[in-house]
């Protein structure tokens, strides 16, 4: 399977349930303009027009108000979709450093898949160093979700995730 359909098969799922974490309305107060450009990244990063909805989602963040973590989550996730592992992992790395909660374990969730696609990379290309440390630091990303925020993982995608990286490390 081609790695990117990987990545976006076991991902897609991500964004649907991230608005219910942040728990607000995109467009409330803050104008149709706002909203309808909103919902144009969506589709942008839905129709697999990356480059498109990272364009969006930057313009997006500037004025977004209290939204600006939601829309930074799914800019990092389309990073992670688009196969710029190395982008997701830090804009949601800087994300989760400023979030509690759920809204934590989701840019956790999105850091730790993107370090673990990292990781396998890595690895393919005999960097086992880099490698080891992109997986051990997206196994710790994953533990985090696992352990503080279990209704992130209602299918059990991100355990098999974080089992599939305690099997690579225990071959390194």
């Amino acid at each position: 399977m081609h790695r990117a359909s990987y990545v976006n098969g076991r991902t897609v799922s991500l964004v649907a349930g991230l608005a219910v974490l942040f728990g607000c309305d995109v467009g409330m107060g803050a104008g149709g303009g706002f909203k309808a450009q909103y919902f144009s990244a969506r589709d942008a990063l839905e129709d697999g027009q990356y480059n498109r909805a990272r364009r969006q989602y930057l313009a997006l963040i500037e004025d977004a108000g209290p939204l600006a973590p939601r829309i930074e989550l799914e800019y990092a996730h389309g990073e992670l979709r688009a196969g710029r592992f190395g982008d997701a992992a830090r804009i949601a790395a800087g994300l989760a450093a400023r979030q509690t909660g759920d809204a934590r374990g989701a840019a956790l969730a999105v850091q730790g898949t993107a370090q673990h696609e990292m990781g396998i990379a890595a690895l393919a290309a005999g960097d086992t160093a880099t490698g080891a440390a992109a997986l051990q630091s997206a196994r710790r990303a994953l533990a985090e979700v696992l352990e503080n925020s279990p209704a992130l993982d209602p299918l059990g995608a991100m355990a098999g995730r974080a089992a599939a990286i305690d099997a690579r490390l225990a071959r390194l």
